[in-house]
């Protein structure tokens, strides 16, 4: 199932409970890290380039649901034209 990607005018709600804002996202990246090391050995990234990303699925933190996330307009956004 294709997960719904939110742009700069949609959001994600759950069409069973209703939530907009918990939901357990699960993702693959392919990135590039810069990591500094200090003198003590720990690693800190400090820079990092997502190369490619994919959202395998999106789970409602409220009821679970998995298969029932769409996207909605975001409050104050312009409609999109169908």
């Amino acid at each position: 199932m294709a997960v719904p990607v939110p742009t700069a005018d949609t959001r994600w709600r759950c069409a069973l409970c209703g939530n907009l804002t918990r939901f357990d996202v699960t993702r693959s990246s392919r990135t590039v890290e810069y990591v500094h090391l200090d003198l003590a050995g720990e690693a800190k990234v400090e820079e990092r380039e997502v190369l490619s990303e994919t959202i395998e699925s999106v789970r409602c933190r409220w009821c679970n649901a998995v298969d029932q996330i769409e996207l909605v307009d975001r409050p104050g956004a312009e409609p999109e034209a169908k």
